[in-house]
């Protein structure tokens, strides 16, 4: 009989900016290597209001892209009813299109993403202390 696993790990870390870009590839990969499950799914999951989990490549050039886009698209103080509360509307609002999760198959005990895929957590209104929750399923 094969038994399902189900792992899970929260990490907790500072961002430095208002708007940044984290790798945390590593962090996720390295979890799901201590799973030691053979065939199954990564969940990765930001429980805040203000980020996103993103998945694209590496480079500095289009992470700087990246943040461009995502301040004219939803750009600080456009006059956000939010703004009237919390001065931070952009972020709430980014973070809803971009999304707050991700989730990656396990192949062979490895996390299976495109070789160019890269995972990021996104800080919309940091600098602050942030939580990432992972969760592994698998046999």
């Amino acid at each position: 009989m094969t038994i399902l696993k189900a792992l899970f790990k929260e990490v907790s870390f500072s961002t430095s900016k208002r708007l940044d870009l984290v790798d945390i590839t590593e962090l996720v990969s390295s979890f799901v290597t201590e799973c030691n499950v053979e065939s199954g799914i990564c969940l990765v999951n930001s429980p805040h209001s203000t980020t996103a989990i993103i998945v694209n490549e590496h480079e500095s050039g289009l992470k700087e892209d990246i943040l461009r886009k995502i301040r004219e698209e939803f750009p600080r103080g456009a006059g956000w009813h939010h703004d009237w509360v919390d001065d931070n509307a952009d972020a709430h609002l980014a973070s809803i299109f971009l999304g707050h999760s991700e989730t990656f198959p396990i192949r062979k005990g490895r996390l299976e993403r495109g070789t160019w895929q890269n995972i990021f957590f996104l800080e919309l209104d940091g600098p602050r202390t942030r939580r990432l929750l992972f969760e592994v399923m698998g046999i």
